[in-house]
């Protein structure tokens, strides 16, 4: 366990956010490679596999429901002392991450083609990503239960081991994906059902090694099966925190499905470039996101110490770090993005879309690091229901407006991408109002 609510905000956040970005990034590449050696099939696979696992969306807004609980209540009970209150909170948390994996197998593979057919038109598209997701689903299921003990684990302060387990995690699918998706030595590709199953292979052993870690190595927090009986006032603690928190990423999931159906005229080269286009942004976003997360962890346990001014220190000091980051990434974006995009397809059509999308919608950078560091903030405080607010109010003047645009004879391509700019930055200025509002609310006016 680290104790957050001593010593310099900036060197906490030296320490965790890098190791938090090291984490993120290999979550990231996971896609990415998955994205790389399917490349090789066509255009209708590209979009077939980032259609589908645009629904990684939806599962991380059930997987954050658990997360953000558990992170939440873990470190402010560790700002008070309070071991036994972060054991049964994370305990608890154990026990609904198994159910949540139960639902996502079972919702998961009844409901992939259904999902295919509601983004995508071209039968090569839908049967892509339909066999995707049937072999991608148990990665998603399992990651309930990886994700609930990385996030224990942040909220004492840890993030170490966590990062070690998923480096181990995205090697294993990068060593294993040329295997299964192209057949190299072996002779038997298995197209992008072996993108699928490299992917569950490598998720599978991560979640191995963390529960050995658990039961070998950490002793703050523990794995105790007498704590995992259901508990309705805990699961309200949690849940109370995280569904908020998972409704924000429910709304990510929404965004992203309406511009696959207002692309999906455009043919399966604008979803391709889409798709990739997506995961670079995302992937730009990672080191913005790390700062973010360790000031929630930071916040938390200073919140629960009772340590007010620290909080909103620890706010101004990542607001502007995160801003200073993102400035620096918007410039790369901006560089020739046909280079980036050049490394998963050589389609001239292709490429264009993901430039495009590239160069406009990373003008949104700075405004989406402002959603990220107050979503931070509200998970430290233990109120997540004004990061539902703001994602909602964007959720709202984006895709009612996109769906009708799309039916509209001249729609273009860059509408979308001019609607996205004005919402995410309305959804900034309204996140900054609403946890000013919250400041006041928990930690009293500012002293002169």
């Amino acid at each position: 366990m680290k104790d957050l609510s001593q010593g310099s905000i900036v060197s906490h956040i030296a320490v965790m956010a890098p190791q938090i970005f090291v984490g993120m990034i290999l979550m990231m590449l996971c896609g990415l490679i998955d994205l790389y050696f399917v490349a090789g099939l066509g255009d209708a696979a590209i979009a077939g596999v980032g259609a589908a696992g645009n629904v990684g969306f939806l599962i991380n807004a059930l997987t954050q429901i658990l997360s953000v609980g558990a992170v939440s209540l873990i470190s402010q009970a560790v700002g008070r002392k309070d071991r036994a209150d972060a054991n049964l909170i994370f305990n608890q948390s154990l026990g609904l991450s198994a159910a949540g994996a139960l639902f996502t197998m079972v919702a998961g593979c009844m409901l992939a083609r259904s999902y295919m057919r509601s983004v995508a038109v071209d039968e090569a598209v839908i049967e892509a990503g339909t066999t995707y997701l049937v072999w991608f689903v148990p990665a998603l299921a399992l990651q309930f239960i990886a994700l609930v003990m990385g996030s224990a684990l942040r909220g004492t302060g840890i993030v170490r081991p966590t990062v070690i387990v998923q480096a181990v995690t995205v090697i294993i699918n990068m060593l294993l994906a040329p295997i299964l998706i192209s057949g190299w030595g072996t002779g038997l590709a298995l197209g992008v059902a072996g993108a699928g199953l490299a992917s569950t292979v490598a998720v599978a052993i991560g979640v191995a090694m963390m529960w050995i870690y658990f039961h070998r190595y950490e002793h703050y927090v523990a794995i105790n099966s007498a704590l995992w009986r259901p508990q309705l006032a805990q699961w309200k603690r949690i849940l109370g925190i995280g569904l908020p928190a998972g409704g924000e990423f429910a709304i990510i999931f929404l965004n992203m499905a309406v511009i696959y159906f207002a692309l999906r005229h455009f043919g399966a080269a604008a979803q391709a470039g889409f798709s990739i286009g997506s995961r670079l942004l995302g992937l730009i976003h990672m080191p913005g996101i790390s700062i973010a997360l360790a000031a929630g962890a930071i916040a938390g346990q200073n919140f629960g110490a009772g340590n007010g001014e620290r909080v909103r220190r620890t706010f101004k000091t990542v607001l502007l770090l995160v801003t200073a980051v993102m400035i620096g990434f918007t410039m790369i974006a901006q560089w020739r993005p046909e280079f980036f995009l050049g490394g998963f397809t050589e389609d001239a059509a292709t490429i264009a879309v993901g430039a495009l999308f590239l160069r406009m919608v990373s003008l949104n950078n700075v405004a989406q690091g402002v959603n990220f560091v107050c979503s931070s903030m509200f998970q430290g405080l233990g109120n997540t229901r004004p990061v539902l607010l703001s994602s909602g109010a964007r959720l709202l003047t984006n895709t009612l407006p996109l769906i009708w645009l799309s039916a509209m004879p001249g729609f273009r391509i860059e509408h979308a991408w001019y609607l996205s700019i004005a919402t995410t930055t309305l959804q900034a200025g309204l996140s900054l109002w609403l946890l000013r509002l919250e400041f006041r609310k928990r930690l009293g006016p500012v002293l002169q």
